[in-house]
């Protein structure tokens, strides 16, 4: 075992505390619980809500929501609840109530992500944007000095170059607009080198180049990338890649759901990384949390929309991420 792996030795997982702490500094932001009805997404809602990240409305079947909280000791006597009778009623309800702008945030409770997705990209009643959806990891990686982004690990499967650059200007966005200043964006395949033999090398030189020409701003992009020369200094000294970003990348973008998927998961389980979730490109943030999640995931993913939706009121023009 890796000894800075274990999540109990003090000053680990600090990345987050900052987070959260700067989150509370800002106002509590109204958020819709799409239908939590078991122990894990109630209780995230009340701990945030302790925590004076959000004010939550709870949409689902009542008498679910007040049996759950029951069974399990919690308080939602002061928690307004949405009844509706099912899942999928729950979230196309949610996805009404953003439209009405009864919310900032959205977040997952104990339905399937795809039937919550459903309901907001649904093109008459949904809350897409002109960007393309895409999901963040906002990881705490103990061995890594930076607060780690790995962009896109659980929406697109197989993106092409177009949804590519929504990917990264939705991450850069974030990355700003919570106040983490101007990101060094990797944009990962195996190799370091363009080769029509690995494609991905060719829309990592694309994305590049694009940011050259002002069709992504915000950021420093280096790409390809080979992992090792994204995050390890003396990699990419070795390999003679010089630039702001190889060794200290802190986005990394991945070339497929799948390399992303599995990248992250092994950071969370090979170094005891957390792994906060969040949803851009919609009209709001939507917070994604997993049943696996610790409480301080659970609000570190909190906080990282906490902070996206009161830049938003600050910026009111900004284009949603």
């Amino acid at each position: 075992m890796v000894e800075s792996s274990n999540p109990q030795q003090p000053g680990l997982h600090e990345k987050y505390e900052h987070l959260i702490a700067r989150a509370q500094q800002a106002p509590s932001a109204k958020t819709i619980i799409v239908h939590p009805c078991d122990e894990t997404s109630l209780r995230g809602a009340i701990e945030a809500a302790e925590a004076e990240l959000i004010v939550p409305m709870l949409v689902g079947p009542a008498h679910k929501i007040t049996a759950v909280a029951a069974a399990h000791g919690l308080d939602i006597s002061s928690l307004e609840i949405v009844d509706v009778p099912h899942s999928d009623a729950a979230a196309a309800k949610a996805v009404e109530l953003i439209r009405e702008a009864k919310g900032e945030l959205l977040m997952k409770g104990s339905l399937h992500t795809d039937e919550l997705m459903r309901a907001v990209t649904a093109s008459a009643t949904g809350l897409r944007t002109e960007r393309r959806i895409s999901h963040v990891f906002v990881m705490d990686v103990p061995t890594y000095s930076e607060t780690l982004f790995v962009t896109d690990a659980a929406i697109n499967i197989a993106p092409d170059l177009d949804a590519k650059r929504d990917i990264v200007q939705n991450a850069i966005d974030l990355f700003t607009q919570v106040g983490l200043g101007t990101p060094r964006v990797a944009i990962l395949s195996a190799v370091e080198t363009v080769t029509s033999k690995i494609p991905s090398t060719i829309d990592a030189a694309a994305l590049c180049k694009m940011a050259e020409r002002g069709q992504i701003t915000g950021g420093l992009l280096e790409g390809p990338l080979a992992f090792d020369n994204a995050i390890d200094p003396e990699a990419a000294r070795i390999k003679g890649i010089s630039s702001p970003v190889a060794g200290r990348a802190q986005i990394l973008v991945v070339p497929n759901l799948e390399a992303g998927n599995m990248l992250a998961k092994n950071l969370t389980f090979m170094v005891r990384a957390d792994a906060a979730g969040i949803v851009l490109g919609a009209r709001v943030p939507i917070i994604l949390t997993s049943r696996a999640d610790s409480v301080r995931t659970r609000l570190a993913s909190c906080a990282v929309a906490v902070l996206l939706a009161d830049a938003r009121r600050h910026i009111p023009s900004v284009v949603s991420v």
